[in-house]
């Protein structure tokens, strides 16, 4: 039995956590290429040969991590969207007032859009997506624009920002930050905390209230 153990202990081969850690590096090097090519060359110009060049491994083996590109594009999307979701759970748990609230989740917000993945979701268009695809993106985003509206009409109940239209508050604030995605460079004097602070100082002139 004690020779048995240690005959296992020496194997070569990897065992099963090793193999599954393995599997989610390689898989997430798949997904980081692809996001970055679908943001430099666009979902449909890029192809999986294309993934598959920029990792130097063949075009079968991304098949052992995404059955398809529609799958890839997917996956890319929903890691922006839970980063967009995720700033908004962690702004209410700081707690302040709704536009204190609101501000800190606009600054992730607006960070998030300016990473690989929060891009991929400002420049995917819903049809660029599988139909049960799109069926879940478009409830995601639906998601994150209730719960701006919620902040926004707490805002005008306890007078932190100025009254009017949620719903056009909502959709012109996302609108701003989704925004950033198209003109943002990573290269440029701006770091996406800069662009962050600026952006959102710029649009709480237009939520705060009239004094």
């Amino acid at each position: 039995m004690a020779a048995n153990s240690a005959l296992r202990r020496k194997s070569p081969w990897a065992g099963r956590e090793a193999r599954t850690r393995e599997r989610e590096v390689k898989r997430e090097a798949v997904l980081r290429t692809a996001v970055t090519l679908f943001n430099e060359r666009g979902f449909h110009a890029t192809s999986i040969d294309d993934v598959a060049t920029a990792l130097n491994i063949t075009k079968p083996t991304i098949y052992h991590y995404f059955a398809n590109k529609d799958e890839i594009l997917f996956e890319c999307v929903r890691r922006g969207i839970d980063s967009i979701q995720q700033a908004g759970l962690a702004a209410e748990k700081k707690g302040g007032s709704a536009m204190e609230r609101l501000c800190a989740y606009m600054r992730e917000y607006a960070i998030v859009v300016t990473t690989d993945f929060g891009i991929c979701v400002t420049r995917t268009a819903d049809h660029e997506l599988s139909a049960a695809a799109r069926k879940r993106f478009r409830a995601s985003k639906r998601e994150i624009d209730r719960a701006i509206s919620r902040v926004v009409e707490e805002g005008m109940i306890d007078g932190s920002i100025a009254t009017g239209d949620p719903r056009l508050m909502t959709f012109t604030l996302t609108g701003s930050l989704n925004w950033i995605a198209q003109w943002f460079d990573p290269k440029g004097a701006l770091s996406p905390e800069d662009v962050a602070d600026g952006c959102v100082a710029t649009l709480v002139q237009g939520l705060a209230p009239r004094r």
